[in-house]
């Protein structure tokens, strides 16, 4: 008991030492910036080169000496780190360091098709604590208050933001936490909302295409009108049209954080709608075309990514497959951070299942996640109650395993009187970023 409260004692004190200057760091002058992020990649570089078995072999093999690397620029002399080659040996970017085992590991939802394994450090999941002060800023003004918030989330049982929660709980002592609401995106849309009616959140955070499905049920009287303070968003993108629908629906401002299980900062909403600021210090962000080459300023291309802050998984380099595209100017906002004009992210349908029955794509990862066989998925709705699991499977043995047992499994969450069958293939087809729509809806057919 002692010992458990010491620890976190000395997690709060590890937080509290970050947090001076959060806030105003994404006003501080450029060179500033500059100089904060150049010092992690240094740092980071030479820490990978020593410790990282990737890294050692990357830099042995290339002749690259990492005393070299001196700024953000000169990790593009590293290769484009792809989401397969980290998959298909997760611990050769993992470093052998004690630091490293202290930690938490966490699992990709798999946008390409795939989950990866990712571990983050403890103190680097201690330090976000901090740096999250400088997405809260905004909430407090938007909400006019630092304190007494209730807030309502609704997400994927036991996903990343439960696991990251659980962890903060064990190392961090809090005596003031927010009235916290959370929900399953399993329960039906009807359940959820009277919860919600319940509760009166002053925040609403959901998957971006959840909360869009949940919208438009409120606007065609499917569910009650529901009015939160602020609604948050994450994990998928919405465009700047199903922003505005959202915000009108709920008749609140909505808001993003760009997150990721390989970098838990990326960039945040800015109040002006311009964009996202990213967190330029905590990872380097490049925009590239195909080719890894960079694109210019107002030209969309894919993310690539350096998580600059966690010493267990490094990832240098590495290509996200989400596409944005950089601003052209300075944001109104007086932030000195670079800004994303808009970020598109995994694409995912949630599936309209009649009756005011709406299942998001993460109950069918539910489904599948337990079994590694299979290496790829997609389920595609052919009619209102007829449906293909489309399956990569390591082998026949597998498949005739366990194709039986994911389509009862299936139709036994769709709901009575839906059928799914299964067809096997040797490759499913990603999009044009490297990404697999994972679940395909019906086309929705808008009222004229």
């Amino acid at each position: 008991m002692i010992a458990a409260l010491g620890r976190r004692l000395a997690g709060n004190a590890y937080v509290l030492a970050q947090l001076p200057r959060q806030r105003s760091l994404p006003y501080a002058p450029r060179a500033r910036i500059v100089a904060a992020r150049d010092a992690r990649v240094r740092g980071l570089v030479r820490y990978a080169a020593r410790s990282v078995p990737y890294y050692q072999e990357t830099f042995r093999r290339l002749g690259i000496d990492p005393r070299d690397v001196r700024t953000a620029d000169d990790l593009a002399r590293l290769p484009l780190l792809e989401k397969d080659e980290l998959r298909r040996d997760p611990e050769r970017f993992v470093a052998r360091t004690r630091r490293a085992r202290d930690g938490l590991t966490l699992i990709t939802s798999g946008s390409t098709g795939q989950p990866a394994r990712i571990r983050h450090d403890r103190r680097s999941l201690l330090a976000n604590i901090a740096f999250g002060e400088r997405e809260r800023v905004l909430v407090s003004k938007i909400l006019g208050s630092e304190l007494g918030h209730r807030e309502a989330f609704v997400g994927y049982p036991d996903g990343t933001l439960d696991k990251v929660l659980d962890f903060y709980e064990a190392a961090t002592f809090v005596p003031i936490r927010p009235t916290r609401l959370a929900l399953s995106v399993l329960d039906p849309l009807r359940d959820t909302a009277a919860r919600l009616e319940a509760f009166r959140p002053d925040i609403l955070g959901a998957y971006g295409n959840y909360l869009l499905a949940f919208a438009r049920a409120m606007t065609s009287g499917a569910l009650p009108q529901l009015r939160p303070k602020l609604v948050l968003y994450g994990a998928e993108g919405l465009t700047r049209e199903m922003r505005a629908e959202v915000a009108a629906a709920f008749g609140a401002p909505v808001l993003s954080r760009y997150n990721a299980v390989e970098v838990m900062k990326i960039a945040f909403t800015c109040e002006t709608g311009s964009g996202f600021h990213v967190h330029e210090d905590l990872c380097h962000l490049r925009v590239v075309d195909r080719n890894g080459r960079a694109v210019p300023d107002g030209t969309a291309g894919q993310v690539v990514l350096s998580n600059l802050v966690n010493h267990a998984t490094v990832l240098l380099n590495y290509r996200l497959a989400d596409v944005a595209s950089f601003a052209t100017g300075p944001c109104a906002c007086g932030r000195t951070l670079r800004t994303l004009a808009d970020v598109d992210g995994r694409v995912e349908d949630v599936l309209d299942l009649g009756g005011g029955r709406a299942l998001h794509p993460r109950a069918v990862w539910a489904v599948v996640k337990p079994h590694p066989e299979v290496q790829r998925y997609q389920l595609v709705q052919t009619a209102a109650r007829s449906f293909v699991l489309r399956l990569v499977i390591e082998d026949d043995a597998a498949h005739a395993r366990l194709a039986p047992r994911l389509v009862a499994d299936l139709e036994r969450l769709l709901g009575p009187g839906m059928q799914v069958v299964v067809d096997r293939h040797a490759a499913l087809a990603a999009d044009a970023t490297g990404k697999l729509r994972m679940v395909i809806a019906l086309p929705r057919v808008d009222a004229a």
